[in-house]
């Protein structure tokens, strides 16, 4: 059984926003530019920003692929958390990171939707957190199935926004907003 975290601070995760990352990714400008929206607005609201980045054999530590999207710049200040493994969670200090940060609330945007964006999400409530996916904030690639066949990126992105919509955790709330539409507030 998870541990339940009580109340609602908010923290803004921000996945894997790297040059690499979002090269051939779909929507990538929009996606982009939503991402850079939720930061700014987090901030305003004085919601703290994690950002994370992945580091594998075709993202190399500080090759330029590995690097952050220019226009996604993190504050002074915040977080980074570097990992190898799809989950954000899973050999990092993300965890520690939360809970210095007194968060309880996951607010999820980055990519790769059906990677590292859908295990961070499972990941996150299987911890006890809840997590508001932005559903215009996250975006991937097709899927090449081979024999012609591929999974388009745009239903892939929309089979993650409905499932967070709709999974249920005991005690854990689960969703999606736009960007605009998120409440970035913090509790008093």
């Amino acid at each position: 059984m998870s541990t339940i975290r009580p109340g609602n601070q908010l923290a803004l995760v921000v996945v894997d926003v790297q040059v690499g990352v979002l090269a051939e990714a779909w929507d990538a400008p929009r996606v982009i530019r939503n991402v850079a929206r939720a930061v700014e607005r987090a901030r305003d609201a004085g919601v703290p920003v994690i950002w994370v980045q992945h580091q594998g054999d075709d993202l190399l530590r500080d090759s330029a692929a590995w690097q952050l999207m220019p226009e996604l710049a993190p504050a002074p200040g915040e977080a980074r958390i570097h990992k190898r493994f799809e989950s954000s969670f899973e050999s990092t200090n993300l965890e520690e990171n939360l809970a210095r940060l007194g968060a309880t609330h996951l607010v999820l945007a980055g990519a790769q939707t059906n990677w590292c964006i859908r295990a961070m999400a499972y990941a996150a409530l299987d911890r006890g957190y809840d997590l508001t996916l932005l559903n215009d904030a996250h975006t991937t690639r097709d899927i090449d199935l081979g024999g012609g066949a591929k999974v388009e990126a745009a239903n892939i992105v929309a089979d993650l926004n409905l499932t967070m919509k709709w999974i249920s955790y005991p005690g854990r709330k689960s969703g999606t907003a736009a960007t605009e539409e998120m409440a970035f507030t913090v509790p008093r």
